[in-house]
């Protein structure tokens, strides 16, 4: 059985579909969080996840458009955050939101004979905490899943913590080491980081038709071609 791991889509199409045209024979779909905010496709990918996603967990950004809350997001990208999140909540339909919704923090599942825990930032149901590689080792304390699997830094690594797997597949759509879309694929057992080009272009020529200043599409453009430093 084969498992695509996604996160952190951030409503970049283009990546997303190389994603998708690298990994199209699959037989379930695990998403860890944050499919809006930043990006121009927000809607074409909530409309994939509504279709394809078996499980799934809120992020940071899906909950500030759900509860029109705060992201808490890192200082460097809260303007680019709220002003995506104003023009992405005039997009989205009473349906999307419900979707958005309907995921809930932390999520326990079993896929092909292992034990899977969900969650977006941490596996105490933090939203917000950007957790390290290195402070994974606390931060298990009463899970006792085979793999944990988290988002939200947009950064890839696996570390094995006892007898757990902690993974983070890096983010899809606004990745922070490099510019390639990165996900993970989970068969037989074994967890593989995976990352490919896309057409980045394409989605900051998006981006730059997107009713948001030009300060932000400068910086979100920077950040997509891997150009960003906080």
């Amino acid at each position: 059985m084969k498992t695509l791991i996604l996160s952190d889509i951030h409503g970049n199409l283009p990546a997303l579909e190389a994603v998708l045209q690298q990994e199209e024979n699959y037989d379930a779909c695990l998403f860890l969080g944050d499919v809006v905010d930043y990006g121009p496709f927000p809607k074409e990918c909530i409309s994939f996840l509504k279709r394809e996603m078996d499980f799934g967990v809120i992020g940071n950004h899906d909950n500030a458009l759900a509860y029109d809350v705060d992201c808490g997001c890192r200082g460097d990208f809260k303007r680019f955050s709220e002003e995506t999140r104003a023009w992405h909540k005039s997009l989205v339909e009473k349906e999307e939101l419900a979707f958005l919704r309907s995921l809930q923090p932390l999520t326990q599942i079993s896929i092909d004979g292992d034990s899977l825990f969900l969650a977006h930032a941490s596996p105490q149901g933090d939203l917000f905490h950007y957790l390290l590689e290195s402070e994974v080792d606390q931060a298990l304390d009463g899970i006792t899943a085979q793999i944990v699997l988290l988002g939200h830094t947009h950064i890839q690594f696996h570390r094995r913590v006892g007898n757990t797997l902690v993974v983070n597949p890096g983010s899809v759509g606004l990745s922070r080491d490099g510019w390639q879309a990165c996900y993970a694929v989970l068969q037989s057992g074994m967890v593989s980081l995976k990352r490919i080009s896309y057409e980045v272009d394409k989605t900051i020529s998006a981006l730059w038709d997107c009713p948001i200043s030009r300060d932000s599409k400068e910086g979100l453009s920077r950040v997509l071609r891997g150009e960003w430093k906080a």
